[in-house]
């Protein structure tokens, strides 16, 4: 017989909701870039924000208007008093946002009370292709607000 050792057993921590990450106490920094990446100049000053940050932030869009990712991520840099923002968070944290906004809406909160994340997000967005629900969404959210696919 085997025996599969529990998810505690391998120091596993219990998998929290998209909304729990999204609300997960911090607060963002600024710190030199650790090396260049993109257009990420070594020791520029990078804003690694949390979740909540760009959530927040999202929510500022308006309707209509989109924004894509590069231009997001400009944005927050500088009202945080940082050059760029980390690339590799705010792809984590548009997940976080877009997958809290999806569990929201399951739980039947008005579809104007969640970030209106396919302001960002489009089809050719990376992180589209990886949401639970599809791409599907955001293209209908896109359309309906006369934004392109």
């Amino acid at each position: 017989m085997v025996h599969i050792a529990a998810p505690r057993q391998w120091g596993w921590r219990s998998m929290k909701c998209w909304n729990e990450r999204l609300n997960a106490p911090g607060v963002g920094v600024v710190k030199p870039t650790p090396r260049t990446v993109g257009d990420v100049v070594e020791g520029q000053p990078m804003l690694v924000p949390t979740a909540r940050q760009v959530d927040d932030f999202i929510r500022t869009i308006p309707e209509g208007f989109d924004m894509d990712v590069r231009a997001l991520r400009t944005a927050l840099a500088v009202g945080n008093g940082a050059e760029v923002t980390c690339p590799v968070t705010i792809g984590y944290h548009l997940r976080t946002v877009a997958e809290a906004a999806n569990e929201d809406l399951e739980r039947g909160i008005a579809l104007t009370n969640v970030a209106p994340f396919w302001r960002v997000l489009d089809a050719n967005t990376p992180t589209t292709s990886k949401l639970s629900f599809g791409p599907e969404f955001v293209a209908e959210r896109r359309k309906h607000e006369g934004l392109k696919p």
